[in-house]
């Protein structure tokens, strides 16, 4: 079974929380260094960015999930457990356009999961290449 490194998923993961912070200890700085209007203003637009960044975080980390696929089966890890899926139990899996990130459908599931591939693939706003990232045989099985 191969799956996306560890590295690369927890990046994804916890990089707009990560940004967030970042921005809300920049505005803060900025707010307490200065009496200027102009710095101060400055200061709320890195609170406002900050806001943003962690309001994509609070949308986007539960649903990103490490999938390993199996020529047998999809495996989902989560909280700490790993749950075992059969190829039939999948509906669908999609590219998500304009980054490097897979949804997976999975029968009798209200959420989607969002995984990252195995394989470096570079999208070229939307248009991917013609190796798909997914092996021949898998792809077969999901047709």
């Amino acid at each position: 079974m191969k799956e996306a490194s560890q590295v690369k998923f927890y990046f994804a993961k916890y990089f707009f929380l990560a940004f967030g912070l970042l921005q809300w200890l920049c505005g803060v700085l900025l707010f307490l260094q200065s009496d200027l209007d102009r710095t101060k203003g400055a200061a709320l637009l890195f609170f406002t960015l900050g806001l943003l960044a962690i309001t994509c975080y609070i949308l986007i980390a539960p649903r990103l999930k490490r999938v390993a696929l199996g020529k047998s089966r999809v495996t989902v890890f989560s909280n700490g457990q790993a749950v075992h899926y059969e190829w039939p139990e999948v509906k669908w899996i999609r590219a998500v356009p304009f980054v490097s990130v897979y949804k997976l459908k999975l029968r009798g599931k209200k959420n989607r999961i969002y995984f990252l591939p195995e394989e470096q693939e570079e999208p070229v706003y939307g248009i991917y290449s013609e190796k798909p990232a997914l092996s021949g045989a898998l792809k077969k099985r999901l047709k």
